[in-house]
């Protein structure tokens, strides 16, 4: 009985921590760029769990082979996102951003089903990204004038395909060496010094605000590097099925904390479609009971950002 609320209490809190996020990136662009943003997150996170790596006696990757594929996992699983999720915030609300954040398993789906390498499909699952696509419609609405299909939408969209693009190959050519904190701290210096290139293109100068310090502050410890270990953690304590429940949480967190703090507006179309993309991302997870099922083979859940 305890057991079962702790690991609530865990979900929630992990929830709130990572659907936190699309909040404090909304506050740090009021003196960031999403350039400067996505620098200074991914520095953080790098930091925090270099700190932990260190504190658990885990070493970074020794070999070549390794950094460099940690060059394309950290582009497309941190530089490219957070910039996406940081250009994409300057026009969307953050609520909708959070939703837009939970499309990842449809990506994931899609690509699967183009390269030919998804061959569990069913009829629920192809009808899970039939409806999760169309949720995305009605959450633009674009054939409306005040639709929210613009630049910073396309952005949101491109930062969930790279979250897939990023999992498909992590899952592939990143080593299970049991130093999950090593690597991932890796990843992160790795997104950093990728996004340190992109410096000279960064649109504006940052203008510090105690808000935007603040915030990405937060965004960065909190929101890329404790809740790492947080997620870590509860996948080896409670197992794949409860970090997936997470997955779900966080959408209705960003819309939550937009509305409360940001008042951004909870339109009945928005809230409508966030509804049918959720519903979409189960029947995409849903597979036939079979002998040999595996609970692991639910390991994932939905993408969050890391």
């Amino acid at each position: 009985m305890n057991g079962g609320r702790g690991a609530s209490a865990r979900i929630v809190v992990l929830a709130l921590l990572w659907g936190s996020g699309f909040l404090w990136i909304k506050l740090a662009l009021t003196g960031l760029s999403p350039v400067h943003l996505t620098l200074v997150r991914c520095a953080l996170g790098a930091l925090t769990l270099l700190v932990m790596a260190v504190a658990a006696r885990q070493r970074l990757p020794r070999n070549r082979g390794t950094w460099g594929r940690l060059i394309i996992a950290a582009f497309f699983c941190n530089a490219l996102p957070f910039a996406l999720f940081g250009i994409g915030e300057r026009t969307v609300d953050s609520g909708v951003a959070g939703v837009m954040n939970a499309t990842t398993p449809l990506w994931s789906l899609l690509i699967g089903v183009a390269l030919g390498t998804e061959r569990r499909l069913n009829p629920a699952r192809l009808l899970g990204l039939a409806l999760g696509f169309a949720g995305i419609v009605v959450i633009f609405a674009p054939w409306q004038q005040s639709g929210l299909l613009s630049t910073g939408a396309l952005a949101l969209l491109g930062a969930g395909l790279s979250y897939a693009i990023a999992f498909a190959y992590m899952a592939r050519k990143l080593p299970a060496d049991g130093a999950p904190l090593a690597l991932s701290a890796a990843q992160l210096m790795t997104a950093t010094a990728l996004t340190a290139l992109a410096l000279p293109v960064a649109s504006t100068a940052p203008h510090l605000t105690l808000t935007a310090v603040v915030a990405v502050t937060i965004l960065g410890v909190f929101g890329t590097g404790i809740t790492f270990y947080l997620n870590y953690r509860l996948i080896a304590d409670e197992g794949p099925t409860a970090a997936a429940t997470v997955g779900y949480l966080l959408p209705v967190v960003s819309v939550a904390l937009g509305a409360l703090f940001l008042g951004e507006p909870l339109t009945p179309r928005v809230l409508g479609g966030m509804a049918v993309v959720l519903v979409a991302v189960g029947l995409t997870r849903w597979q036939p009971q079979t002998r040999a099922n595996c609970p692991a083979s639910s390991a994932g859940g939905l993408a969050t950002p890391k």
